[in-house]
């Protein structure tokens, strides 16, 4: 119940964002932001800090909003390149990332936990200050930000990211944002955000389900569990149009 909450959470931010994120064509913006504040938590972690504690945290936020004002002025200077840049940020902070935890005999194993996440392990006592921190996002973005100038949307996104990584890995991360986002792009109004709930939903229930099952990793199945309702979706709007 835990995983499956933390999943819900993930969607009530990561759906309005993904489908702003498609609309801007910036796909891979989420990936590179995503690994930037991954790299954020590696740094802490290679100065002995504690992984859920709040200097990681300011780590990893910091690190992702400067990564995200960085694209945002990238944006207004090079915006035919923009795409390119935003792989070339993915890129550098991954190998960064793999420099970082070179001299850690666990470095394999919290890489792989940044990129495919722990979703089972965690607790609602995480999922508290989440909740609270997507909620804060949730009413400046609807309330606020939605209208406002691109650095907005940065910002925001950066932090949601940076929360969302730690919960379920960044695989994760791109899919929820991506493929509820992708599959419904050709819907309006709210029939748009209520099928893109749908996928989501769906996805991390029978994920989660069929990981447990079958004894396999969670974020994984979950992750293909979204392009299977995804592709679902997109076959029956077809034959009903």
């Amino acid at each position: 119940m835990p995983a499956f909450c933390a999943g819900l959470l993930v969607l009530s931010t990561h759906i309005p964002l993904g489908q702003r994120v498609l609309e801007r064509g910036i796909i891979f913006i989420d990936l590179a932001v995503a690994q930037v504040a991954g790299f954020g938590v590696i740094l802490a972690a290679n100065f002995d800090l504690p992984m859920h504690g709040l200097t990681t945290q300011f780590a990893a936020t910091g690190a992702a909003i400067l990564a995200a004002l960085m694209l945002n002025s990238l944006e207004h200077r090079y915006a035919e390149i923009q795409e390119a840049l935003i792989g070339v940020l993915f890129v550098l902070a991954a190998t960064a990332s793999v420099i970082a935890l070179a001299g850690n005999p666990h470095g394999g194993e919290h890489l792989r936990d940044l990129l495919v996440g722990q979703i089972l392990f965690v607790t609602f006592e995480q999922l508290l200050p989440v909740a609270l921190l997507y909620a804060l996002v949730l009413g400046l973005w609807f309330g606020y930000a939605r209208e406002r100038g691109t650095v907005w949307f940065y910002v925001l996104f950066a932090i949601v990211v940076t929360a969302s990584v730690q919960l379920v890995g960044i695989y994760l991360v791109f899919a929820s944002l991506i493929i509820p986002a992708l599959a419904t792009r050709l819907l309006k109004g709210k029939k748009k955000l209520v099928a893109a709930f749908a996928i989501g939903l769906l996805g991390y229930g029978f994920g989660l389900a069929l990981s447990a099952l079958v004894d396999l990793p969670s974020g994984a199945v979950i992750v293909w569990a979204l392009m299977g309702f995804g592709l679902t979706s997109v076959l029956l709007n077809s034959r009903s149009a």
